[in-house]
């Protein structure tokens, strides 16, 4: 959903590390900045956290993060969300979520990118998608009734996660919402025995174009080239 094009082990580097580890600390601070400071009121802010855990930023670097996204510094947060769309090579439509503090720098690059890359090109692509509050969770009940606790919460759709992101003898799945009642369906999903493991607003794609080997490889190097931008927050394509 939405990342499934890139590699592993792109982070392996420290250049990537440090790219990944500034990324999710943005990520933090937004979430701390419209939710508030405690991750037990604020869903996304208890995702964004976890997550960083588990990429290795440190205790303090979270705390900090939260503590200028929640105001409690003389920083403050002034990042703004900028969407860009259009095409990666082979028709593939993309949707771009850039978190900058200069939109007069980022937007250029960002173009930029869309023209120089291999037939790369800007355009109107939203209708391509479907704009919905997602959560992927996992259960550790393998037999729980992952439908009925979508009815419960409140989830429009209920889709099963991918076999490599379920922890061995648990269940694991995507419960698609509004995006008005995501924070809603987190927290009644978490109250449910669900470990959340993510909860955010996503661009889905509707189709997906067939590609072969080779234009799938000329995408994913165009997906990774604006992926790399240090303003990209979240890169969308209808790729599986």
């Amino acid at each position: 959903m939405g990342a499934q094009w890139k590699q592993a082990g792109r982070e392996a580097n420290a250049q990537k590390k440090g790219q990944m580890v500034a990324k999710l600390t943005r990520e933090i601070m937004v979430a701390a900045k419209l939710g508030g400071p405690d991750p037990d009121l604020n869903a996304r802010l208890a995702v964004a956290v976890e997550k960083a855990r588990k990429s290795s930023v440190t205790r303090d670097t979270i705390e900090r993060a939260i503590k200028k996204g929640s105001g409690q510094t003389d920083e403050k947060v002034v990042f703004e969300l900028i969407t860009f769309e259009g095409f990666a090579p082979h028709k593939v439509p993309v949707v771009v979520e850039c978190l900058t503090e200069n939109r007069n720098r980022t937007a250029p690059e960002i173009r930029n990118l869309f023209k120089t890359g291999s037939l790369g090109n800007p355009g109107s692509v939203a209708f391509f998608f479907n704009h919905l509050g997602v959560v992927e969770a996992t259960h550790t009940d393998a037999n729980r009734d992952a439908e009925s606790d979508a009815i419960e919460s409140g989830a429009q759709e209920i889709e099963p996660l991918e076999a490599d992101e379920i922890p061995e003898g648990q269940k694991g799945a995507r419960f698609l919402t509004e995006i008005k009642d995501l924070d809603h369906v987190t927290k009644a999903l978490k109250a449910a025995g669900w470990n959340i493991v993510a909860s955010e607003i996503r661009y889905v794609a509707k189709t997906f174009p067939e590609l072969n080997e080779s234009s799938r490889k000329e995408v994913t190097e165009f997906l990774n080239a604006l992926d790399d931008h240090e303003d990209v927050h979240r890169v969308y394509a209808a790729i599986k």
